[in-house]
């Protein structure tokens, strides 16, 4: 699961990547409101941790404009900040929790697993696109009338952040950001190799190559170009 820690405290940040990161969370760190919201439109985040007091836009009118935009990332808010209106201008932006500094790392891990295991009881764990049908809880997919293939995690994540932008084209890039993450020093090609597995398992139609631009899935049969 990949979480998004927004504070201008680098050193904070820091810590609290690295604490998360021995949970075995993948982790991105972001230093400013603006980049915050460019951030979370990226990348499909389980949590994002946000501080109030940032430069460019304060955390309360990045997690305004996040609902405003459909975003339902459930969000951590933390602030050095004393008061209950704080708290209740958090939770009024659409917070779904709120943390006072100092803490302990062992309270914020705990309070984050409380937030996934929310998330996880709202969510849904199957998505459809067209002919294509994930199920999330089994990590399978279906394509047309196939039996239903299942897939390791790494290829889950690729086909379902592809079907959940479908039907957009996504890049190359903005693939291994999303499922390998922004600081993936590796080759930028792992992309087609596994929307090359996928195809071998599901067929070739399943995902179609736009050519100099990226990958998409229709959910319907199309001919499919080459890499």
């Amino acid at each position: 699961m990949r979480l998004l820690v927004v504070d201008d405290e680098v050193r904070l940040a820091e810590s609290i990547a690295r604490a998360l990161r021995a949970e075995g969370f993948d982790v991105d760190m972001v230093h400013d409101g603006n980049d915050a919201i460019w951030q979370a439109q990226q990348v499909d985040y389980a949590v994002i941790i946000l501080d109030i007091m940032l430069p460019g836009l304060n955390g309360f009118a990045v997690c305004r404009d996040l609902r405003a935009a459909g975003n339902t990332t459930p969000i951590l808010m933390l602030t050095a900040k004393e008061g209950e209106y704080d708290e209740a201008e958090a939770l009024d932006t659409g917070a779904d929790d709120y943390l006072r500094k100092p803490f302990s790392l062992v309270v914020l891990v705990a309070r984050i697993r409380a937030l996934l295991r929310r998330g996880r009881a709202a969510s849904v764990d199957e998505i459809t696109v067209g002919e294509l049908h994930l199920d999330r809880g089994q990590v399978s997919a279906t394509w047309g009338d196939t039996d239903a293939v299942q897939l390791t995690p790494r290829e889950f994540a690729v086909i379902d952040h592809l079907a959940r932008q479908a039907p957009d084209v996504v890049t190359k890039q903005g693939l291994v950001d999303a499922v390998w993450g922004f600081d993936f020093a590796g080759d930028p090609n792992i992309a087609e190799v596994y929307v090359g597995y996928l195809r071998r398992k599901l067929g070739r139609d399943v995902i179609r190559t736009v050519r100099h631009v990226g990958y998409q899935i229709t959910g319907e049969p199309t001919e499919t170009d080459e890499s």
